[in-house]
Parts: structure tokens; sequence; C-alpha cells
């Protein structure tokens, strides 16, 4: 199947904290790096998670955000850090394409954040996505 989400990075589940309706998945991507997805029980089953499997995880690009260093102090779980490799601007929006260990992150930000933050091809950055946003498919 092929989706329009861009963000599509290979990792397997290393934590499974259930809840009565929703569940945290923990992720090691294949850089290294650790992310929560918080899904739902019936997804967990659907997909038969369990530790040790293999998934893909899936960011919309609108929904990642970046920061020009870690952000303590705040809700979000999943801070990944990276480089900027590619910056593509329009009238109001950006495309940032952030390289990260073992793959790449696209945010979709806008051309005021890209100047505010003086974003530019190997500025250091971090990736904040909130676990909600994180969706997984069965690899």
């Amino acid at each position: 199947m092929s989706l329009s989400i861009r963000n599509q990075l290979a990792g397997t589940v290393v934590g499974l904290t259930p809840g009565e309706v929703m569940a945290t998945v923990k992720v090691r991507l294949g850089g290294g790096q650790d992310v929560t997805a918080a899904i739902t029980l019936e997804a967990v089953r659907d997909l038969g998670l369990a530790e040790g499997s293999a998934v893909g995880v899936l960011v919309k690009s609108t929904e990642v955000s970046l920061a020009t260093g870690p952000v303590k102090g705040l809700s979000i779980r999943n801070q990944i850090p990276g480089t900027v490799a590619e910056v593509a601007t329009g009238g109001a929006m950006a495309s940032v394409k952030v390289a990260v260990e073992g793959g790449e992150l696209t945010a979709a930000i806008t051309k005021d954040a890209v100047a505010d933050l003086g974003l530019a091809v190997g500025s250091s950055v971090v990736a904040l996505i909130k676990s909600t946003e994180i969706s997984l498919s069965a690899a």
C-alpha cells in the first residue's frame, strides 16, 4: 500500500503498557532512538503487537514540530535530534527534511517559523512528536 505520509521509519517494539482503552507502545527505531506511540488496545490486538514485533512508525509531516535544541518541561515524549538536510519554502509554508539516525523526517511548518528559528541546511534541530500522533503498522 502506498501512503501520503512522508515519515515512515522502521522499528521494533521494546515495551507495551496497556490501559483500559489505550496503550503506550515504546518502539526502538533503526538509529537506536526510542519513540512512544499511544494507540488503542484494539489496534494493538489487530496488529498482533508484542515486545520484539517489527513495526513501521508513521507520522504526518504536519504533526512534526521543530526546536533548535532539547526542550524541558514539555509533555511531548518524543524528541528526536537531527540535522536539517533540506528546506523548501513556499508563500506561507515550508517543508523541512531532517536527517536523523537511521532515516529522515519531514516537518511541514510555517515559512515564518523557518525564519524565526534560523533553519538552514546543516542546522541542528530536535523533532518533536506527540505520542498520540504516531501511528504504527505491522511490518
